[in-house]
């Protein structure tokens, strides 16, 4: 099965959410969150990662994880990695009460297509304060794909991960896990990352986003949100671009970058900790992208 058949199956079956001018989204991906050890790249962003849902959760805005939120290729267990970040989950738990919580499964996570793996270790969780188990997220549902109508103007977004124009990723994801698991963690203590995954390698990063835009062109230029290289990308309306866009990733040195969509726009934005006049450690967004008008992205 081609990349190309591969990308149209997850549009075709993908969760369709209806919105209009008026809904907030923040998009992020690739937290990769993990166990809290020296191979963990999530835990240097926890803060400001935590800080930015925090303030999205306060402003009304719904929660998209366009896959790899958990890093489950080089951690065997998912208790680990909800001990380590226990904080994460109640504040993602917030939205989920709220009916604002979206997730879709990546290539690092793509076991959570089985909604039995999901229903085990999303249903409850130990709190040890109360001394017993409580609920978490017990009808948690990740999707291959979402797609975002606009009722008030008809166009469609389509969100995925990516990995699906990502052959070893995709169909070999469970012999490139083995692969990460038993060689690649330990190599990544000591500072040499995985020179298979398209996030720590250029070249394949280009292909990836070359197959991903060739399905773009082939389906009427239609807005495609995707993950998986880490490579955030936004196009301008007025370029005549591919309607292609990347919210990056949430393990970049010292930021994260996610994509907001707000008031019928859409926008790339940067969390990372800066200084005030004063010398204080802030938290502050900046936008990479500023605000533009989704509907001036035209079809084909």
């Amino acid at each position: 099965m081609s990349s190309q058949i591969r990308l149209t199956r997850a549009y075709n079956q993908a969760k369709r959410i209806q919105f209009t001018n008026q809904d907030k989204f923040i998009l992020f991906s690739d937290c990769h969150r993990g166990d809290g050890s020296f191979a963990d790249d999530f835990a240097n962003n926890r803060n400001i990662y935590v800080h930015a849902l925090n303030q999205y959760y306060k402003n009304g805005f719904q929660y998209i994880e366009l896959g790899d939120g958990d890093e489950l290729w080089e951690n065997l267990f998912f208790k680990d990695i909800l001990e380590a970040n226990k904080n994460v989950f109640l504040l993602l738990r917030k939205f989920y009460l709220q009916n604002k919580l979206h997730m879709i499964w990546g290539n690092h996570d793509m076991v959570y297509q089985n909604p039995n793996f999901v229903k085990k270790n999303f249903a409850e969780y130990f709190d040890t304060t109360a001394g017993k188990k409580l609920p978490l997220m017990p009808d948690l549902k990740f999707n291959e794909a979402i797609v975002l109508e606009n009722s008030e103007t008809g166009q469609e977004l389509f969100l995925t991960h990516g990995h699906q124009a990502d052959f070893f990723n995709y169909v070999g994801w469970k012999f490139n896990r083995f692969f990460v698991r038993i060689l690649w963690k330990p190599l990544q203590v000591w500072g040499i990352k995985d020179p298979t995954s398209p996030a720590k390698n250029y070249l394949e990063s280009i292909k990836v986003e070359r197959r991903i835009k060739k399905w773009i062109a082939d389906n009427g230029n239609k807005i495609t949100i995707v993950g998986h290289t880490h490579r955030p990308h936004f196009p301008k309306p007025n370029e005549n671009l591919l309607n292609f866009f990347n919210d990056g990733s949430c393990v970049h040195p010292r930021n994260i970058t996610g994509i907001e969509i707000e008031n019928g726009k859409i926008s790339l934005v940067k969390w990372l900790i800066d200084t005030n006049n004063d010398g204080v450690l802030q938290i502050v967004k900046e936008y990479i992208e500023t605000p533009v008008d989704l509907i001036s992205y035209k079809s084909l």
